[in-house]
């Protein structure tokens, strides 16, 4: 899969950012600062901390408004995200490992939480993103099973559900 000339149109500003083509080239994160992004119930960024723009190598300005897709690499199986969101809009937290494309090109890997923003009435009302420095090991774990089990084949493969985690119910409660 191939991210060349693919064009994503910003919700906010109306404008258009042509994907980078993938470099074989990686970020590396040295830290444990947290990478952080709020999305609407639509799955379009409202909110990135500096950390997250920095790695990512977006601005604030280029990432509200766009949909979530904008930094999610071409080899990442589309079965991953069929089961994220799945869980997610069943409340539940997703966490996995995600390898996710730079303004540059270039990748960097991420152990990452997801998890539904919750309304008094706990209706989702938007998502939260919270990712750290990937476990090297787990990792390389993960992208070989991603690998595996790539193409349409792999939609619901049961791999990628087990993803979900369970920690209470007020998690990401507005109220």
């Amino acid at each position: 899969m191939s991210n060349l000339h693919k064009v994503l149109t910003n919700r906010k500003t109306q404008e258009q950012i042509v994907l980078p083509k993938p470099k074989d080239a990686e970020i590396e994160i040295f830290d444990n600062s947290l990478l952080i992004t709020e999305m609407d119930i639509n799955g379009v960024i409202t909110y990135a901390n500096r950390r997250f723009c920095k790695v990512s190598e977006y601005t604030k300005e280029e990432l509200i408004g766009m949909p979530y897709s904008i930094t999610c690499h071409p080899d990442m199986p589309e079965g991953l995200f069929v089961a994220l969101w799945k869980i997610v809009r069943a409340k539940k937290i997703w966490r996995g490992y995600i390898k996710s494309l730079a303004k540059s090109g270039r990748y960097y890997w991420t152990l990452m939480y997801m998890q539904a923003k919750l309304d008094e009435n706990r209706e989702i009302v938007g998502y939260t993103a919270t990712r750290r420095k990937a476990y090297s090991s787990a990792r390389m774990e993960a992208e070989d099973k991603y690998n595996e089990r790539q193409g349409k084949a792999y939609i619901d493969d049961e791999y990628f559900m087990r993803a979900e985690l369970f920690h209470g119910d007020n998690i990401a409660t507005l109220y």
